[in-house]
């Protein structure tokens, strides 16, 4: 379970992490932002800093795509491995039917030559059974693969455009013009981090 979250976390967070570097240019007649120029040490300049790893964690939206993708990934695991082990059960069967039909030509057991080649033509036409059903089991393989992915894209999609279109709102006043996730930073500065109030902003709005 834990590897299945981390890789759907991580599929997210691959996605999110160039999302918060958006610059906003202040349109024309927007207030100029009390802190946008530098007067004192210690001002803070127009820029925002948002945790992405909080985001992911406690944003509603992104904490159901976590869970819809690892559904997913878990519903096409359990019935990859179920038609898997069918396929392998029915392989080791079609070894056993060889061998013991080696061991009866070797034999001479047959009664006849027709009755050996009877048998002989069951395991090839077996041999062709299992090979169809070898590639129907990759076919689904990438099937799910393929659905996993796009499923996996749209919920991505979904995500980015919905902070998107947040943090426009959020900073429709021009009052940030360059809002940044913590990700790209060596060092946090106090009095930039934004993070709490966008999250409960992201909640509320996702809840209407």
């Amino acid at each position: 379970m834990n590897k299945i979250s981390i890789i759907v976390e991580s599929v997210l967070a691959a996605a999110v992490v160039a999302l918060f570097i958006l610059f906003f240019t202040v349109t024309p007649g927007a207030k100029k932002p009390a802190n946008a120029d530098v007067q004192a040490q210690g001002d803070l300049l127009p820029i925002a800093i948002i945790n992405t790893d909080s985001i992911l964690k406690h944003y509603t939206l992104a904490v159901e795509s976590s869970e819809k993708l690892m559904s997913r990934y878990e519903e096409s695991t359990v019935k990859l491995d179920t038609k898997a082990k069918a396929l392998q059960k029915e392989a080791e069967t079609f070894q056993r039917d060889v061998l013991d039909f080696q061991r009866k030509v070797e034999a001479n057991a047959f009664l006849s030559r027709e009755r050996a080649e009877s048998e002989q033509a069951r395991l090839q036409k077996k041999e062709q059974q299992l090979m169809a059903k070898q590639q129907d089991l990759e076919s689904l393989r990438q099937k799910l693969s393929a659905d996993f992915m796009d499923e996996q894209n749209a919920l991505t999609q979904q995500l980015q455009d919905s902070v998107q279109a947040y943090l426009r709102e959020f900073n429709a006043d021009g009052h940030y013009h360059l809002v940044l996730n913590d990700a790209v930073l060596m060092n946090k500065v106090a009095g930039y981090d934004i993070t709490d109030e966008v999250i409960e902003g992201l909640n509320a709005r996702y809840a209407k």
